[in-house]
């Protein structure tokens, strides 16, 4: 499975400490795994079937997708518990 970052999530990572982006990076790997792992809700509201992770105080809103034969985890936003539905 290939991850993709949308480019509000790099430029989250881009603005925090290594030992976090770590935390979220090692958090979205096991999203690829089969079942995928962690604190995972399917967000209501949304016809593109998001999800979010719960890594901490961080949430990480994305969801899978087939483009071509490849599956893709799109990771579509990064943030604050408190600012990220907003």
């Amino acid at each position: 499975m290939q991850i993709k970052y949308s480019r509000d999530a790099i430029k989250f990572l881009d603005t925090q400490a290594k030992k976090t982006v770590e935390r979220i990076r090692q958090a979205i790997f096991k999203l690829t795994l089969n079942p995928p792992q962690g604190d995972i809700s399917v967000m209501q509201g949304y016809s593109d079937n998001r999800k979010r992770l719960r890594v901490g105080e961080w949430r990480v809103i994305f969801r899978y997708a087939k483009e071509n034969q490849t599956e893709l985890l799109m990771i579509i936003d990064i943030g604050n518990r408190g600012d990220i539905y907003k």
